[in-house]
């Protein structure tokens, strides 16, 4: 088992950064995290002026993983995220969709007890602690960790979870994998800038896939296989994802694109993600039930 330390933070994904740990594929690394705000809220009353705002959305890493060439697929099984006991909320002008009716920035610490996140003496809401940030590094460019893409990065899916398997690209020897951005408990949109950011740590298994072109980032579970998309617009997400989810059925188990149109119109779910990021990010939902039906086992790559 490894482990790498929070005090390992980028800000950027990047094919620059020096990796601080090197892997042999199927290794199980612990990441330890700091929240969105690098821990620097730890009240209600810290003075929202004094954060530094060059220190959002950190992730932890990132990974070397040994076998890992470009054009190959990193499987990260989340085998075990771990919370804090205490998590944080802001809003405020300009911040989300309503920042707009604000006048004045807002800190909410929020408490987590009994598996349940602690909004007010009335709104106790479950946790579904989920990873904002994961990604590899892209290619050639530096992405900040803020935003979304094609390499994953700040895609701030909820269905990225323990017990989910994410696919992602290798564009660059060793991937370069980093995760950061925790959430206590996130909806879909995310639409206040955030969810219950929290510090904490995530256990997953990382693999190199070779041989295979799928449309990527992609999410499979117990539950679903999923097809992501970021795009500066959401109608051009959403229709990414769907396009992705189509190809992919087809390509595989070579079931027409009318077919697969007609099962997603049916069964699929087009669900959005977040629209806070500079980039808006979308999902496609195809439950298993249909894809093992079309002949497609995916068992293999299932945390176990």
């Amino acid at each position: 088992m490894y482990r790498v330390s929070k005090e390992n933070l980028i800000y950027a994904m990047s094919p620059e950064n020096e990796p601080v740990l090197r892997v042999p594929s199927g290794s199980t690394v612990i990441f330890e995290t700091c929240d969105c705000f690098e821990d620097q809220i730890q009240s209600a009353d810290t003075p929202f002026e004094a954060l530094d705002w060059n220190r959002i959305n950190p992730a932890t890493g990132p990974v070397y993983v040994e076998e890992a060439e470009p054009g190959d697929i990193l499987v990260v099984r989340i085998e075990k995220i771990r919370i804090a006991e205490q998590g944080v909320m802001v809003t405020g002008p300009n911040l989300g969709v309503m920042g707009f009716d604000f006048t004045n920035n807002h800190i909410q610490m929020i408490p987590v007890r009994d598996h349940k996140v602690i909004l007010s003496d009335k709104l106790e809401i479950p946790v579904n602690p989920m990873i904002g940030v994961i990604g590899t590094s892209p290619t050639q460019e530096s992405i900040s960790c803020g935003t979304p893409g094609g390499h994953g990065g700040n895609m701030d899916c909820k269905q990225i979870r323990e017990g989910s398997t994410l696919f992602l690209p290798i564009n660059v020897p060793g991937a370069l994998f980093s995760l950061g951005d925790l959430h206590a408990a996130m909806a879909d949109g995310e639409i206040a800038v955030c969810g219950v950011e929290i510090a904490g740590e995530v256990t997953v298994t990382l693999e190199v896939l070779k041989g295979k072109s799928w449309p990527l980032p992609m999410i499979i579970n117990n539950e679903h296989l999923i097809t992501i998309s970021s795009e500066k617009e959401l109608d051009k997400a959403a229709d990414q994802a769907v396009i992705n989810m189509v190809n992919f059925l087809y390509e595989q188990v070579e079931v027409s694109k009318e077919t697969a149109t007609f099962l997603l119109s049916i069964a699929g779910d087009l669900r959005i993600c977040q629209v806070v990021d500079p980039l808006k990010t979308a999902r496609m939902e195809l439950p298993m039930q249909y894809v093992k039906a079309l002949g497609l086992n995916l068992n293999q790559y299932l945390v176990k």
